[in-house]
């Protein structure tokens, strides 16, 4: 099995567990999503602070096998990416 974590910010612990889903997974309680050969934990964390602003912050731990890795890193990857502006 091959471990990811990753602190993702900007991004609510609901739409998260929304992407995992449409991604082919399962929700397993309110925080954990299994596929076929993955799971993720996710874990509310404390705000991130700069100065005044405050930004809303999860981590994302996922467990998967080499062949699982390969199908949700790329889902989650587009799901993730934010243009700037």
């Amino acid at each position: 099995m091959e471990r990811v974590s990753r602190e993702v910010r900007g991004i609510p612990l609901w739409l998260m567990r929304a992407y995992l889903e449409e991604a082919g997974g399962t929700p397993i309680g309110e925080d954990r999503v299994a596929g076929d050969g993955w799971e993720v934990q996710l874990t509310q964390l404390d705000d991130f602070r700069l100065g005044s602003l405050s930004v809303g912050q999860i981590r994302v731990d996922l467990e998967a096998t080499p062949a699982g890795m390969a199908r949700i890193l790329p889902e989650l990857e587009k799901k993730l990416l934010r243009a700037g502006g």
